[in-house]
């Protein structure tokens, strides 16, 4: 069970454990769900707490809870071809009970990031990422190096945000590690005064097999979302549902959070004279 539990992945996606799959996207798919990921950020520096917790109709049944806490941004000062220069970084916690069987839990894979974000006018805006996951040796991470890359696509006007992004990531060979996937995150939700309210949905693929065996998996979820605005943070709570899925052994059904708070901000030159 050691080395079946090293195959679950940092985000937490837990695979059917009575069959030889294992889940392969090395981030959380649809974890972006309702993040103009796309647009990017005015200056400063944010933090964004993404707690999970899903269940799987697997045999045995799976729970999952995942937390991104703390995930940090900077958004600098600084450009890159019209394109602002954005860091981040994040280490999730994953616990994975079995039911009637064992549990697993600590931390994740930190990666480090790097993102370059437009404004492609009109209300569209659009980005690319490129990031590392650390090696760490738990339970639920991989002993081992890999690398993600980002695409976003975001259009924000008059209360409408529409975002797509595709990630994809190397995986790592071996049976202590996981093959090359990609995913794909989709919202679309309007906000009305300081509500918002909408649809997501997400997909991921497995597209390497990292050892002889070893089941490919897919999956495609739906859901809904709701948001609010409290001035100093952003909440928006999110439920998903499996519609399609192979070799994961079951379907799962998803809460989610994502609680948005800037923590730094520089002052405007106006209010610094005002002062």
């Amino acid at each position: 069970m050691k080395k079946i539990a090293r195959f679950l992945t940092g985000a937490g996606i837990a695979a059917a454990l009575s069959s030889p799959a294992c889940a392969g996207s090395e981030i959380l798919p649809g974890i972006s769900t309702g993040i103009a990921l796309g647009a990017p950020l005015p200056e400063g520096i944010y933090s964004i707490t993404i707690p999970t917790y899903g269940e799987r109709n697997s045999t045995p049944q799976q729970d999952v809870f995942g937390l991104d806490t703390a995930w940090l941004i900077w958004s600098t000062p600084y450009t890159f071809f019209g394109g602002r220069i954005m860091l981040d970084t994040v280490t999730p916690y994953v616990n994975v009970n079995l039911k009637n069987g064992p549990s697993f839990s600590g931390a994740g894979n930190t990666i480090i990031d790097m993102q370059i974000k437009w404004d492609l006018g009109g209300g569209f805006f659009g980005g690319i990422q490129g990031g590392v996951y650390l090696p760490v040796s738990s339970e639920v991470g991989r002993n081992g190096t890999s690398f993600q890359g980002v695409v976003a696509f975001s259009y924000l006007k008059d209360g409408w945000n529409l975002s797509s992004t595709f990630i994809s990531g190397t995986g790592v060979e071996g049976m202590d590690g996981g093959p090359a996937w990609f995913n794909v995150d989709l919202t679309a939700t309007k906000t009305f005064g300081k509500f918002e309210i909408g649809a997501i949905a997400f997909g991921s693929t497995d597209l390497s097999s990292p050892f002889p065996g070893y089941a490919r998996q897919s999956q495609f979820a739906v859901g809904g979302l709701v948001g609010y605005d409290f001035g100093p943070m952003k909440i928006q709570l999110k439920l998903s549902r499996d519609v399609y899925e192979d070799n994961y052994g079951g379907y799962d059904t998803r809460g989610w959070a994502n609680i948005i708070v800037p923590l730094w901000m520089p002052t405007p030159p106006t209010a610094r004279a005002a002062q």
